[in-house]
């Protein structure tokens, strides 16, 4: 199928994602990266801005080859779009929808499934979140959408903010069909409101186990979407992140995830909230790179099954 141009600008990165090819169209039946580099409605530590040229800057240093999934980033051609762009002299919320509505324009007329084309969205905040998932959830009435986060995300709005980086979950599941399902796990943070929502929809997994399991049981077939906030990890091993919380997971317990979502019809990621300034010694950047080593491998393993 031939490649499609772009209906709009994006800015070009410092360099693409390691192993990836810059691309100025979008190329049906790969997988393709692209940044949001938003943190206009951050409440706490901004800096998230330049986490999707922080994760390229350091992806070269790191190896291309995963021993956990005995893949390559060289197996197969993927391709980086470049950063999005945010709307000049505009307030939060208008650089926002500018950056949201410049997705859309790249991504609604294609059909993500007929053409088994992939996508792994860098933020930027978690508000960015939106516009990926959403496409997907149009696309797939049937989605699994995995959230991996410190935090419920699941306020109606805050501070001001409809759109706000703590409400991405209840924003996407306005969105959510009879045949869409949610599942949470890593979350420790919230307000009871948003404990008592999560346990009365059975959306959240309390154990590393029970997840897993969750994961394990989602029907072969069935398309999964991950959704990532890097506070998801305990800050033990990813300080550089605007709100850290202790008590979360390690490497590890990220690999077996993959594992089991390589053998899943594995549609659709992205990775959020990892703020490159926060964390002087840059390792946070070197971590959050070779977690998205992982996710890449993982897409294109689960595209070979599906």
């Amino acid at each position: 199928m031939s490649p499609i141009s772009l209906p709009v600008a994006t800015n070009d990165p410092s360099r693409p994602f390691f192993g990836a090819e810059r691309a100025f169209e979008v190329h049906p039946g790969h997988l393709h990266l692209i940044g949001f580099g938003f943190d206009g409605t951050a409440c706490f530590r901004k800096g998230t801005k330049e986490g999707p040229d922080g994760l390229r800057s350091v992806s070269e240093d790191i190896e291309s080859y995963s021993p956990y999934l005995d893949a390559d980033l060289d197996d197969q051609p993927f391709f980086d779009l470049g950063n999005l762009r945010l709307g000049f002299d505009e307030d939060v919320e208008q650089q926002w929808h500018h950056a949201v509505n410049d997705f859309n324009a790249i991504f609604e007329p294609l059909d993500l499934s007929a053409t088994k084309t992939k996508l792994l969205t860098f933020g930027g905040e978690h508000s960015i979140s939106y516009a990926p998932i959403v496409k997907h959830l149009k696309q797939y009435p049937d989605l699994v959408l995995l959230h991996l986060d410190a935090h419920a995300d699941l306020r109606d709005g805050f501070l001001g903010y409809h759109y706000s980086h703590a409400s991405i979950i209840r924003r996407v599941y306005d969105h959510f069909g009879a045949g869409n399902e949610l599942i949470q796990y890593g979350i420790r943070s919230g307000t009871r409101d948003e404990y008592r929502w999560m346990k009365e929809q059975g959306t959240v997994r309390q154990s590393r186990q029970e997840f897993l399991n969750s994961v394990e049981a989602i029907a072969a077939e069935r398309p999964v979407y991950l959704t990532l906030d890097l506070d998801y990890f305990d800050p033990a091993f990813m300080p550089g992140t605007g709100t850290p919380e202790p008590g979360g997971e390690d490497f590890h317990s990220f690999v077996s995830l993959m594992k089991i979502l390589a053998q899943k019809n594995f549609v659709g990621a992205d990775v959020v909230e990892l703020s490159p300034q926060i964390d002087p010694t840059g390792n946070s950047d070197v971590f959050a790179a070779k977690i998205v080593r992982e996710i890449i491998l993982t897409l294109q393993q689960s595209g070979a099954k599906a």
